[in-house]
């Protein structure tokens, strides 16, 4: 419980700001680090219908397992607006370290600071708990994000899935991403996104190999510019 305790108020008090739409590209992460795991990841979320409809969102991402606590990444973000290029955005530097267990959930603390290209730079802190049992996975991630500009707020946010092994190599879940205000005003009406995600892993190429294919339903906030997003995700570990 101290460990639950002591993760918790990092992840509050470690400034870093939300997403104008939640979810986008993004990743529910595990709490778990396996040593020496090399992981490379393509995330992409499209927006579809409303005003937002088309705007699309790429993210790299590439990390290693250090040891058995403590991973490091790069992430780089790729954004395009329906009529314009593609632009390469942002390149963040992030980091896992695993607290080990608190009863049956695992518990890791994560760190990330995003060099921004055009714009402030910003840090965000992520409180992530994971429980496996059998073929299924629940994992929920607390997010606190600041832009780095003395007049910018901490904003909250959370990421959240549950999927289970179905058939064979397939698995089928659900994620969510939202919002959920700052210190000063907590759970405002806040943007949201909820929706199935299939993922299955690819045998006979080396590595270990996975796809995956979701849509997420625009909720709150979020119905004002967009009807939902489209995700494609692709994954190698070795």
């Amino acid at each position: 419980m101290k460990k639950m305790i002591a993760a918790a108020a990092f992840a509050a008090a470690w400034p870093s700001l939300a997403h104008a739409d939640p979810g986008q590209a993004g990743e529910v992460y595990g709490a778990t680090v396996t040593a020496g795991q090399t992981e490379l990841e393509a995330r992409y979320g499209e927006l579809d219908g409303g005003s937002a409809d088309g705007r699309s969102k790429l993210k790299l991402e590439g990390a290693y397992g250090v040891n058995d606590r403590l991973r490091l990444g790069l992430v780089g973000e790729v954004e395009r607006t329906p009529g314009t290029s593609s632009e390469f955005t942002s390149l963040g530097f992030e980091a896992i370290y695993s607290l080990g267990k608190v009863g049956p959930v695992d518990i890791a603390l994560y760190g990330e600071y995003e060099a921004k290209f055009d714009g402030a730079d910003k840090v965000e802190s992520k409180l992530l708990m994971q429980h496996k049992s059998g073929p299924l996975d629940l994992r929920f991630n607390l997010i606190a994000e600041k832009e780095l500009e003395a007049s910018e707020p901490v904003e909250l946010e959370y990421a959240a899935s549950a999927d289970v092994e179905a058939v064979g190599e397939i698995r089928l879940g659900v994620q969510a991403y939202g919002q959920l205000g700052g210190f000063s005003r907590f759970l405002p009406r806040g943007g949201h996104y909820v929706g199935p995600v299939a993922k299955i892993e690819i045998e006979g190429l080396g590595p270990e190999t996975s796809l995956g294919v979701g849509y997420l339903f625009a909720l709150g906030a979020a119905k004002d510019n967009a009807d939902g997003q489209f995700r494609l995700t692709a994954e190698v570990e070795f």
